[in-house]
């Protein structure tokens, strides 16, 4: 998986659940559930039943009298939608293909979509003998792109034999793209296999 997809899914999980435990809270509130079920909530626990409001009165009247309240309020909310906006922003970008320039063609006038060029280099690579999964991917800035591949081979497959053929394979592809280099970053997993029995 990679990275910024796991930090997106940990964030999202994260503020699902305070989302979930502000909405149970509200809930249980409103229902009036702790009168109801004979449960006694811990002593400042808020919103205990239907009359409580998030932030009472007094306080709603103290602090829209301090003169850095609003500004304060309103700059935390500009924040937040900025940095929603960002985050959409980079996802929209992420999910767009890029077109990579094929080296040797006048004025960079050939290019080559990096999904394509992705799915191409993914299956050649899953051909490979012993290769059980295998996922690559072109990233990097255009002019200096780079080869990120994750491999999963079967039990008792020699890492050494499977490099030499990721090796060709991403030469096939610096070939078909015209680049003068492909760097490449392999990363090896090795396939679990279920216990033998012995005879």
């Amino acid at each position: 998986m990679r990275e910024h997809t796991k930090t997106n899914r940990i964030l999202l999980v994260l503020l699902g659940l305070v989302l979930l435990g502000g909405g149970l809270l509200t809930l249980a509130a409103g229902a009036d559930l702790y009168r109801r079920w004979g449960l006694t909530p811990p002593a400042g626990w808020p919103l205990t039943t239907p009359q409580d409001v998030l932030i009472p009165r007094a306080d709603q009247a103290r602090w829209a009298d301090q003169a850095w309240w609003w500004p304060t309020v309103i700059a935390a909310l500009a924040l937040l939608i900025l940095l929603a906006l960002t985050w959409l922003l980079c996802r929209h970008r992420r999910w767009r293909p890029r077109q990579l320039p094929v080296a040797g063609t006048p004025r960079k006038a050939v290019s080559v979509n990096d999904h394509a060029l992705n799915d191409a280099l993914t299956t050649d690579l899953t051909t490979l003998p012993g290769t059980r999964r295998s996922r690559a991917r072109v990233s990097g800035p255009p002019t200096h792109p780079q080869a990120l591949i994750a491999l999963t081979l079967a039990p008792g497959i020699t890492p050494e034999h499977v490099l030499e053929d990721v090796s060709t394979a991403v030469e096939r592809a610096r070939q078909s793209a015209g680049w003068d280099q492909l760097p490449s970053l392999v990363r090896l997993d090795v396939s679990r296999h279920g216990p033998r029995r012995a005879e």
